[in-house]
């Protein structure tokens, strides 16, 4: 007999994805593996939790360092307790199912109940949520008067000062949750019933396994891939899931009647062939770009909750660039900024560049960013927006043209420059970086590099790593154009 095991509107949650998913959260939790995305995710809810509790504040925090049983004792004496401030991380269960409600609103005889998201709008799995958290309520006697879903307002602009009133907007969603109600107790039952077989559901991998968020699991889940799985085929999910439910491992062994498009048509032809293809259109294309030649890469940070004047949530805020300048064929120069002072970055950056690039030559990219990025710049700094605009209309795009003209098999289905750079300079590899290695670990780099908590030796650290990730993204360009340009 197996002991029984407590759900979670957590688990719940993974049931409405995947019985699957339910199954293995609960019975093999060894084959979880932390996740760089999960973990910013729960660090941006964090802080969003931590607004939410000073805008509805003050109250009383159900703390859970000593576990479920003593979380849902502490909410039940505040509840006994009575009084008008909200509990935050109200924690109830009934039935075995525990909820955590971010704010249990008691300014009225009947609870109002807030779930507080780090979004910009209401999504459809939240009404789950909401409404697993609304039974669970009910069921503990505290019929809620309304059920809303806080988010973030997305055209409020923070004025620096440490005032956030109105970033937090809600939604009544009482009416959209009250067909959801009557089935949660089904929900229950499911789960209950997932969670006593002793057999791991026998669910197919699909289109499920990326909805609402990717699933930790899918490479427990998923069959044995070959050499070069079926998905790098690219193209529409669902049709990719029926080749690979179809017994097809390997994209070279996909019939060519089955290919949708030229896209997937050239990945399967050049993997077949065992040899990459370069169309003369994009050699042509790199060969004609003038000198000076500019390679450029920002990073950037977008906050949920906005940390410097004059910015809106989810804004993105340059603090960084680096640049490979090359004026003539072979011959590189490294330029570069990274703002880590107390001050916003983003007027630095923009007076920066223009400083650096000049008024003629192609500024190389690898994606439309930059260009966004140098147009949001113009729109923020007025008196600088005639240089930055004209830097952007300098701005040569390398995906398109390298998406349309070039595929390594070595590539499986991606054009991104990670996948790219191997095919093209092996020896420069992303594996020689330090803890910086990607744009979502640079963010990360750098509100803890901008941290007063911070030591010096520290944010020393964090700083190379940061300029050295960088310079290898335009270096990497750099090279790319090179190979381009070189090869025959």
């Amino acid at each position: 007999m197996r002991a029984p095991i407590a759900l979670s509107k957590t688990k719940l949650m993974s049931l409405r994805q995947c019985p699957r998913k339910l199954w293995l959260e609960a019975y093999s939790p060894e084959l979880e593996e932390p996740a760089a995305e999960r973990a910013a995710l729960r660090a941006t809810g964090n802080v969003v939790g931590d607004l939410a509790r000073r805008l509805y504040g003050p109250g009383h925090v159900v703390r859970f360092e000593r576990g479920l049983r003593a979380a849902i004792d502490a909410t039940r004496a505040l509840v006994a307790a009575g009084g008008r401030e909200p509990i935050f991380e109200a924690t109830f269960d009934h039935d075995g199912v525990s909820v955590r409600i971010d704010v249990l609103d008691r300014s009225e005889p009947s609870p109002k109940l807030i779930e507080v998201k780090a979004a910009a709008h209401v999504k459809q799995h939240y009404l789950d949520d909401c409404a697993i958290q609304a039974w669970a309520l009910a069921e503990n006697g505290l019929k809620a008067r309304q059920v809303a879903v806080a988010t973030l307002d997305t055209s409020f602009v923070y004025a620096g000062d440490g005032r956030y009133d109105g970033l937090l907007v809600e939604t009544d969603v009482t009416e959209d949750i009250a067909d959801l109600l009557p089935l949660v107790p089904r929900w229950v039952e499911e789960a209950r019933r997932t969670l006593a077989d002793l057999d791991e559901p026998a669910i197919a991998v699909g289109t499920h396994c990326g909805a609402p968020h990717g699933c930790e699991f899918y490479g427990h889940c998923a069959p044995p891939a070959g050499e070069y799985p079926v998905l790098a085929l690219g193209g529409k999910k669902d049709k990719l899931y029926t080749l690979l439910h179809s017994g097809y491992r390997d994209l070279r062994d996909v019939p060519e009647a089955e290919l949708a498009n030229d896209s997937q048509r050239r990945i399967w032809e050049q993997t077949r062939a065992a040899k990459p293809y370069l169309g003369a259109e994009l050699r042509t294309l790199v060969t004609a770009l003038e000198f000076p030649r500019y390679y450029l890469d920002f990073e950037t940070v977008s906050p949920a909750v906005p940390i410097f004047a004059g910015t809106r949530p989810f804004e993105a805020l340059p603090f960084q660039w680096s640049c490979h300048i090359e004026r003539r064929r072979g011959e590189l120069e490294h330029a570069e900024f990274l703002g880590l002072g107390a001050e916003p970055p983003m007027r630095k950056v923009a007076e920066s560049l223009l400083a650096t690039l000049g008024t003629a030559g192609p500024i190389v990219v690898y994606t439309p960013y930059e260009r966004r990025v140098l147009n949001e710049l113009a729109a923020r700094y007025a008196d600088l927006a005639p240089g930055l605009l004209a830097l952007a209309a300098r701005i040569v795009d390398l995906h398109p043209p390298t998406r349309q003209h070039y595929y390594h098999p070595a590539m499986r289905g991606s054009w991104s420059i990670k996948a790219v750079l191997p095919t093209v300079a092996p020896d420069l590899s992303y594996e020689t970086l330090g803890e910086v290695r990607d744009g979502r670990a640079a963010q990360t780099a750098y509100f803890e590099a901008i941290a007063a908590g911070t030591s010096e030796t520290r944010r020393a650290a964090l700083r190379r790593a940061l300029l050295d990730y960088c310079r290898h993204d335009t270096l990497a360009l750099a090279r790319v154009v090179d190979f381009f340009s070189r090869a025959s």
